[in-house]
């Protein structure tokens, strides 16, 4: 049974290589993954080995020849014996004859020299690639030793060439330094590739399964926001401490009367509220070459479910209290787990508030939820040193961010936008004194 040996899957940046040497020839019997022949490309040299043991049959491309991914390059005759060589593609008529069997007279004594001698300069023994080096660095190809078939020089040889001449603080032209190694000399043999048992790799597993309706719906609108929004994303950081301060006075009491824990969301939609009534620009939206300024303030809460983020409405948050808020955002996450949530409290909305502290996020720029202009992340909540009056004090920061349509949106609006809802949350009478 006949075997082809095939060019491997050469990487993504790596359009084609060059058959550098073949360490077999036919007839040549192969053992099961051994190195047939030498592949370079610009970055690496591939070795190409033995699909199956047997007897190299035929060579079908000769040294120096450009291969591409899955080109044939021999045909293994899988478990057959060694017999007479078959012609190797470039080789003379001599070499086919001795590789049959057949007599051969003996070639002029002068060529017989000519044909055993190396090339004089070395250039007749470069690679492709390793003529480019040589040709770009100007080095001396009698100055590198090649580690290949017949003593050729291979791109490898010539930078690790160059790599050893400017650890040595030498010129790359010129006579080798001293102690270096010496023009003919064989290289060092690089050390081989470790590649651990299969045992400790694992199950190399693929699985494929289609996009969820929600999931592929999410992917459209990101995408969707992408494309059509000039997206810019700014930073800030707030002190919790005083937030943490009216939680802990107050959070026994609130639970006890609404029957809901006093969370953080209801704060940061509060304090959203305040921002947007002094920059309705990030209230608003885009509708072709119309901006439309709402005046109102659905905000829309992000809930991460098992099958993917929703963003249920809270609508007219400006006029709920903070139990409302709280009771709200708390009913919107069970039922949107539970499956229940509707169409129409996922529609609409002027803007977005999205949590990733909950899952440790420090820091992210999250996207917009088109068609809306802005959305606010939070993060996690971190003790950290920070200088207040003077005074190096330990407190709860978070940083926020907002990422913008900066075509309606400029920059000053945008952090002008944090600083408000960093100075509502850091002095929570500012939200009921509306100042």
């Amino acid at each position: 049974m006949t075997i082809e040996v095939r060019v491997p899957q050469l990487p993504e940046s790596v359009a084609d290589a060059t058959l550098v040497a073949w360490r077999k020839k036919p007839g040549d019997e192969v053992a099961r993954d051994e190195n047939l022949v030498d592949l370079e490309t610009d970055k690496v040299v591939l070795e190409v080995p033995a699909p199956a043991a047997g007897v190299l049959k035929e060579i079908k491309l000769a040294d120096g020849t450009t291969v591409t991914s899955g080109q044939i390059l021999a045909v293994i005759e899988e478990g057959a014996a060694a017999p007479g060589a078959a012609a190797v593609p470039g080789a003379s008529a001599p070499a086919i004859l001795a590789a049959a069997g057949g007599a051969v007279s003996p070639a002029p004594a002068n060529d017989a020299a000519k044909a055993a001698a190396p090339a004089a300069d070395g250039a007749g023994k470069l690679s492709p690639a390793a003529k480019r080096v040589v040709e770009e660095n100007k080095v001396d190809p009698k100055s590198v030793a090649g580690s290949g078939r017949d003593g050729r020089v291979s791109k490898s040889d010539v930078v690790n060439y160059l790599s050893n001449k400017g650890a040595a603080g030498a010129p790359a032209t010129g006579t080798p330094a001293a102690g270096g190694p010496a023009p003919g000399a064989p290289a060092a043999k690089p050390p081989s590739q470790f590649v651990p048992a299969p045992s400790a790799r694992g199950v190399r597993a693929d699985q494929r399964v289609p996009m969820t309706r929600l999931r592929a719906r999410i992917a459209e609108r990101m995408v969707q926001a992408q494309s059509t929004q000039a997206l810019l994303t700014s930073f800030n950081e707030v002190d919790l401490k005083a937030v943490n301060e009216l939680r802990g006075r107050y959070k026994d009491q609130f639970e006890k009367q609404n029957g809901v824990k006093l969370g953080f969301m209801s704060f940061f939609a509060k304090a959203c509220v305040e921002a947007l009534k002094k920059f309705p620009s990030v209230n608003a939206s885009v509708d072709g070459n119309d901006i439309v300024y709402h005046e109102y303030f659905d905000i829309g809460v992000a809930v991460s479910t098992d099958r993917g983020l929703i963003v249920p409405v809270l609508r007219d948050v400006d006029s709920l209290s903070f139990s409302d808020i709280e009771k709200s955002i708390a009913n919107f996450a069970a039922r949107a787990r539970a499956g229940s949530i509707t169409i129409e409290e996922l529609t609409g909305g002027t803007f977005t508030i999205t949590n990733g502290g909950v899952f440790g996020s420090l820091l992210s720029t999250p996207i917009v939820n088109s068609p809306q202009s802005a959305i606010l992340g939070m993060h996690k909540i971190q003790d950290r040193p920070v200088v207040v009056d003077g005074q190096v004090v330990v407190r709860p920061m978070m940083y926020t961010a907002l990422t913008y349509d900066h075509r309606i949106i400029d920059g000053r609006e945008a952090v002008q936008f944090l600083v408000t809802v960093k100075q509502c949350l850091e002095d929570p009478a500012r939200m009921v004194l509306g100042i």
